[in-house]
């Protein structure tokens, strides 16, 4: 029987069915009246038919069985009644081991789910911090040396060093936050952060001056929108100017480069789009009709 529950349904069935034939003839082939029940072959079949069919077509074929035992002949109630016990327990434990095999892979799926999802929500988290970071740190090591090959000013390049090291501390702190669940991002503290990386990347920047007014939900959202689109126009736009709009549930980041840049999804616009359909939000993306490419992130 332990070796059955791997054959096919239908090399189920069949042995099934040879047994409870192979029954049946030895109950005809006994004296007396038509008794099913008085086999052994008849209980060692009500058993395997458990183990083997589904639990509905067992006990479904044990009531069809005692119906023929009353209907054909005389009643042995005493056997009857020990035939009842060898249909109930086996369907029984049957039934729960397979609750306790369920119960065993549900846990193993929700396991498996929970770990795709960590491991989605800290590469998503990890792109979106690293990123933006490094192509601070980027730019402004740039600038540094650039001053320096120049012959200018060398505190400004060593202010620059600075900003390096401390972005550099910053992204390390960041980063552990991040692995741990515990890193809020603050919007306010992305427009700091984007007003300098874009004085250091030479492209003049125009921000609003607070985000007091927008929605506390979309925040959070919002703060990964602009440095990711910052990033963006620093990488790949190769403009001028950048304006960043802010309203209560909207942002959008403007550039007038010439670059395309994230026209097409990627990591950074997959990782918006998640966060801001979890708050009911949506990322719009795509070249502006005068020129330039625009970011939009809002709530409707």
């Amino acid at each position: 029987m332990v070796g059955g529950v791997r054959l096919p349904p239908r090399r189920r069935i069949l042995l099934v069915g040879t047994l409870f034939a192979l029954a049946v003839v030895a109950a005809l082939l006994r004296d007396g009246p038509l008794r099913l029940g008085h086999t052994g072959v008849f209980g060692f079949a009500l058993v395997v038919a458990v183990w083997l069919l589904p639990a509905r077509w067992s006990v479904l074929l044990g009531l069809v069985t005692l119906a023929l035992q009353v209907f054909l002949g005389p009643v042995d109630w005493g056997h009857v009644g020990g035939l009842v016990p060898g249909i109930v327990i086996p369907v029984a434990v049957t039934l729960l081991i397979r609750l306790v095999v369920q119960l065993g892979q549900a846990h193993e799926e929700i396991a498996a789910l929970a770990a795709a999802a960590e491991r989605d929500r800290l590469a998503r988290d990890l792109h979106d911090v690293l990123g933006h970071s490094l192509t601070t740190i980027t730019v402004k090591s740039g600038l540094a040396r650039r001053v320096l090959e120049s012959g200018g000013d060398p505190e400004r390049a060593l202010a620059e060093l600075r900003d390096v090291e401390r972005l550099s501390r910053q992204a390390h702190g960041e980063v552990r936050l991040t692995v741990s669940g515990r890193r809020r991002p603050s919007l306010a503290a992305e427009l700091a952060g984007a007003r300098a990386a874009l004085r250091a990347a030479g492209i003049g920047a125009v921000l609003p001056p607070s985000a007091d007014h927008v929605r506390a939900e979309l925040a959070g959202p919002f703060a990964y929108v602009l440095r990711e689109g910052v990033t963006n126009v620093i990488r790949h736009s190769g403009a001028t100017r950048c304006e960043v709009l802010l309203g209560d549930d909207w942002l959008e980041v403007r550039d007038d480069g010439p670059g395309r840049n994230a026209a097409e999804p990627g990591n950074g616009l997959s990782g918006l789009a998640e966060r801001l359909r979890a708050v009911g939000g949506r990322i719009e993306a795509g070249p502006l009709p005068a020129g330039g490419f625009r970011l939009r992130a809002s709530r409707t």
